[in-house]
């Protein structure tokens, strides 16, 4: 059976992209920082065991139909149709969420002030776009502490910790060519 996390997260993307410095660099190729931002989102769902769903804004597009795509089980990506924006997606599905999700929680990250407080209206938890970074930030701290604990625990093991001295000392004297009568 596949795993589904409970809690919820609703990002505005280009509000995250804007707010962190690493994306505000590199947002002259939207692409790319949104791509980013992804990869970040997509390690802290995993950690945290939470499903993000990061939305765009696409209200200014031309016929812009909208389209979701589902990254893998933790994340998926709206781009919104024309004429909604992002903060309008994140309300509407803040409130379903919370009429839906059994016992989970769900969290909006935006710094828009108004949207904050439609969000807490909502019975949502909201998350400010820095304050995200610095979980996102201490998650990967973590994830990265705890894999070099698991690599140092699992150290390569010599042969010669699990014998006995007389037959690690034949063994060495074996494999150095010598032979003791």
């Amino acid at each position: 059976m596949k795993h589904i996390p409970k809690d919820k997260l609703l990002v505005d993307g280009y509000n995250v992209i804007n707010d962190w410095q690493e994306l505000v660099a590199i947002k002259d190729n939207l692409e790319y920082a949104r791509d980013k931002l992804i990869e970040s989102l997509s390690g802290y769902g995993v950690f945290k065991d939470c499903r993000i769903t990061v939305v765009f804004d696409a209200h200014a597009v031309a016929d812009g139909e909208g389209c979701q795509q589902i990254i893998n089980d933790f994340v998926d990506v709206v781009f919104t149709k024309e004429g909604e924006t992002a903060d309008s997606y994140i309300e509407k599905m803040a409130y379903f969420f919370m009429r839906q999700t059994g016992g989970g929680r769900v969290y909006v990250v935006t710094s828009d002030w108004a949207e904050q407080m439609q969000i807490l209206g909502s019975g949502a938890y909201r998350i400010s776009a820095r304050e995200l970074r610095s979980y996102v930030r201490a998650a990967e701290k973590s994830m990265k502490q705890g894999f070099s604990e698991h690599v140092l625990n699992y150290r390569r093991q010599e042969l010669s910790d699990r014998l006995n001295g007389d037959v690690a000392k034949r063994l060495d004297e074996l494999r150095r060519g010598g032979r003791k009568r």
